[in-house]
């Protein structure tokens, strides 16, 4: 099953003379199951790329298509479908101070009416319990460490059982181990969730992870090919 295709995609920041083009003809399609690696320098348009798969940004021109979605022009409500069936991981962990690492995990929760408060409290704990982090329930994020608050922002992008996960630069700011092991636990709590990753990196130390690597430049994608020494999830599931 294919997750995410799009064609012909172009994106444009400003209006009138400050109008300027950032993304190029982007053509890509991801399939489920696909651990994928985006990498390029920095300002070359990988962000934007990403706000636009997980319907944070509208789509302006061209098409993308999310599990059968058109996003081009798409409304509101429909985004924010979109961002339901999406976990988002990002550099900066963007966790609430003012909020317990099992209150932080419950707003991954939040857009999903369907639960109680009770329902997404022991999801949560669940969840903080498969990242390692059962004894950190009621702890805030100025009690745990860097490495531990990337736990917590993995717990809260998965705790919904997303299909896609999309993640920008989530080892920036860890030491080598820490970034290992976080990168790690995405991998393997995603394959047993049957979750497609797409992952926007500078780290080369993991991409090993990818069943496929792409490269952005200059808001054009340069590559698109089949990692041959990665260990991503995709080979183990169904295209």
């Amino acid at each position: 099953m294919t997750v995410i295709t799009i064609q012909g995609l172009n994106h444009f920041f400003g209006h009138g003379e400050q109008k300027k083009q950032v993304l190029f003809n982007i053509d890509l399609k991801i399939n489920a199951g696909e651990i994928v690696l985006m990498t390029g320098p920095s300002g070359s348009g990988k962000t934007t790329l990403l706000t636009l798969i997980g319907g944070l940004r509208v789509v302006q021109s061209g098409s993308l298509q999310f599990l059968g979605q058109e996003l081009c022009q798409a409304t509101e409500k429909k985004l924010v479908q979109v961002r339901r069936k999406a976990g988002y991981i990002f550099q900066a962990h963007n966790l609430h101070e003012s909020l317990t690492a099992q209150q932080n995990v419950r707003m991954g929760l939040e857009v999903h009416p369907q639960y109680s408060v009770a329902t997404m409290n022991k999801m949560a704990a669940e969840m903080l319990e498969l990242v390692g982090l059962g004894h950190r329930l009621d702890h805030y994020p100025d009690q745990l460490s860097g490495g531990q608050k990337q736990r917590v922002a993995i717990a809260r992008a998965l705790v919904s059982r997303p299909q896609l996960l999309l993640a920008d630069e989530p080892t920036a700011a860890l030491d080598s181990k820490t970034g290992r092991d976080v990168v790690n636990l995405m991998q393997n709590l995603a394959q047993e969730q049957g979750c497609t990753i797409l992952l926007v990196t500078h780290d080369s130390r993991i991409l090993d992870i990818a069943d496929r690597i792409i490269n952005m430049e200059d808001g054009v994608l340069k590559n698109n090919t089949t990692n041959s020494v990665g260990t991503g999830l995709g080979s183990n599931l169904t295209h």
